[in-house]
């Protein structure tokens, strides 16, 4: 029985494990969004995101510790262009958010073996979610009660003065 184990070891071997999820969380930082299953998608959030932590503490502590943090990841991902991409990119934009930086998304399930699949994806480099919160933030206030009022009275007025002129245009004739 598998009472209080925590890792899903998705049929696989150890190393095998341990090479898939370098190569997942490479291609999630390089590529911002991946497809994978839910499980998948699952231990990779679990495996990212203390990397991406490390990666984000980098930039606020002394060169020795940056270089540390540098190197472990290193040791996770094996990939040289995806730690630039983390300690560069990823690292300024999550700079702020204290944790949560991927999100799963669900998709339906896959025709061939009816697997769940989901995207996960890192939170800050959706633009389409971004442009929608700004959007809403925008918003404009709902006009008071008595404002709305005394808006509606102008435009009464303005339309009794518009029908009346429309009127004598029409006399005149």
């Amino acid at each position: 029985m598998r009472h209080g184990k925590k890792v899903n070891h998705l049929g696989r071997t150890a190393s095998h494990r341990k090479a898939m999820l370098a190569n997942m969380a490479t291609s999630l930082i390089l590529h911002k969004r991946i497809k994978t299953t839910v499980a998948k998608a699952k231990a990779l959030k679990k495996y990212v995101e203390p990397l991406i932590t490390r990666a984000k503490a980098a930039n606020n502590t002394t060169i020795e510790q940056a270089t540390h943090n540098r190197r472990v990841v290193f040791s996770y991902l094996r990939n040289k262009e995806g730690v630039k991409e983390l300690f560069g990119t990823v690292a300024e934009k999550v700079g702020d958010r204290p944790g949560g930086y991927t999100r799963i998304i669900r998709l339906g399930q896959r025709y061939g073996d009816a697997a769940e699949m989901c995207l996960i994806e890192l939170v800050d480099f959706n633009e389409t979610l971004l442009q929608d919160s700004n959007a809403k933030k925008k918003r404009t206030r709902r006009k008071s009660k008595k404002a709305s009022e005394a808006a509606s009275e102008v435009e009464v007025k303005d339309t009794k003065e518009e029908a009346a002129g429309n009127h004598e245009a029409s006399a005149e004739e």
